[in-house]
């Protein structure tokens, strides 16, 4: 039996949101990023995108090649209410789904043709969206995760595309393969100096070829290639926070060592959530002192998740909290009020050369383990191998 997959994609989410806001921007080239000229491009409108105007390029860039568009500084707040909207809708009427970023959905529709065809239930639930949000919203259907993106990517802006399992290798044989999700800038250009720039030929090389050629993605990418995709809807389950704690086996009150401490937790704990896909917008910092007592303090922020902001953060409020001058016996981090959203970036500062130094470190955590990359701050000096007491 084939599955049956469909997947939501939110319209120029954050554009769209700011469009409900204020209707004067309809039909003009926007921007949504950072306006100090250092951030990036967080979302832009299809008027930006006539011009080039790319998600993730730098600001300045994007200006050079639309310079009348309108740049507006992201509101994360209104983003994320639009979001939990959405969410409440397709939980409301689906039987399973997966929330794959803040305005990015898929839902398995596995056995509901026996009571509606699985085209026109998604019809009505996109219809439902927009008249209760008032967003457009592009979904694909096919028999699986990676055709039904593809699906919705191939017919946006407001996309309703069905690609039947008959239809799936004519669908997918003409497109080229950056088409393909996972297939980045640096894997598509391997891919054309081999000569496989179409999906068509790509599907036709064998096996051992691409594991060669790309290492252990190679056979995902061909199995992509080919219309395969076994990977499951996982249950959406919005996580609330997560936090890191430190207990010491002796109290101490080494200051550097504390601040170190504090830095290894936040880093830890960023890069999770990278890899979730969340963004922060609540810092809180936890000290116990030798007595017992516990401390904690805690900021709002602008949603997250870099490692130089949220460093530097969690030691401002450890400044701040660590008044007594007694002995610690704990430290903890804890990041709350989490979003879905893109996770290499604070989505409207960002600079891009932040951006590809967080995406390379986060490669080589994910290959040999999220320890073996550890800031400076946090090793101790040949003579310094224990906290002062």
């Amino acid at each position: 039996m084939n599955r049956s997959v469909i997947h939501l994609d939110l319209d120029c989410f954050f554009v769209a949101c700011e469009l409900l806001r204020d209707s004067r921007l309809k039909g003009k080239p926007v921007i949504v990023g950072g306006k100090s000229g250092r951030g990036v491009v967080a979302s832009c409108s299809y008027e930006a995108r006539h011009f080039g105007v790319r998600s993730a390029m730098p600001i300045r860039y994007a200006l050079q090649r639309c310079p009348d568009a309108l740049v507006i500084r992201g509101d994360m707040d209104m983003y994320s209410n639009y979001s939990k909207l959405i969410t409440t809708i397709i939980r409301e009427q689906s039987p399973c789904f997966e929330k794959a970023s803040i305005d990015e959905f898929y839902i398995d529709l596995t056995g509901m043709d026996t009571f509606f065809t699985s085209y026109l239930w998604a019809r009505k639930l996109e219809e439902m969206i927009h008249r209760e949000s008032g967003l457009d919203i592009s979904f694909g259907l096919s028999i699986n995760k990676t055709v039904a993106k593809m699906a919705t990517n191939e017919g946006k802006p407001r996309a309703k595309l069905e690609v039947a399992p008959e239809e799936v290798r004519p669908f997918l044989d003409p497109l080229s393969v950056s088409k393909i999700p996972q297939i980045g800038k640096q894997t598509f250009r391997l891919l054309s100096r081999s000569g496989i720039r179409r999906i068509s030929t790509l599907a036709g090389m064998p096996v051992a070829f691409m594991e060669q050629l790309l290492g252990k993605n190679g056979r995902t990418i061909w199995e992509r290639a080919n219309g395969i995709d076994d990977r499951p809807i996982v249950p959406y389950n919005e996580k609330k926070s997560t936090s890191a704690e430190r207990t010491f086996s002796q109290d101490t009150i080494d200051i550097p060592y504390l601040r170190a401490q504090l830095l290894k937790l936040t880093v830890g704990l960023a890069f999770e959530l990278r890899q979730s896909r969340k963004l922060t917008s609540i810092v809180t910092v936890k000290l116990r002192y030798t007595n017992f007592d516990t401390h904690t303090k805690q900021r709002r922020i602008a949603y997250t998740a870099n490692d130089q902001q949220l460093i530097r953060i969690v030691h401002e409020l450890f400044d701040q909290l660590y008044e007594r001058r007694m002995l610690i016996r704990l430290v903890g981090v804890k990041f709350s009020g989490l979003v879905s959203g893109f996770v290499q970036m604070d989505l409207f500062e960002d600079t891009g050369h932040q951006t590809a130094l967080n995406n390379a470190l986060d490669e080589v955590r994910k290959k040999f383990g999220k320890g073996i990359i550890q800031r400076a701050a946090t090793l101790p000096a040949p003579d310094e191998q224990s906290p002062k007491h």
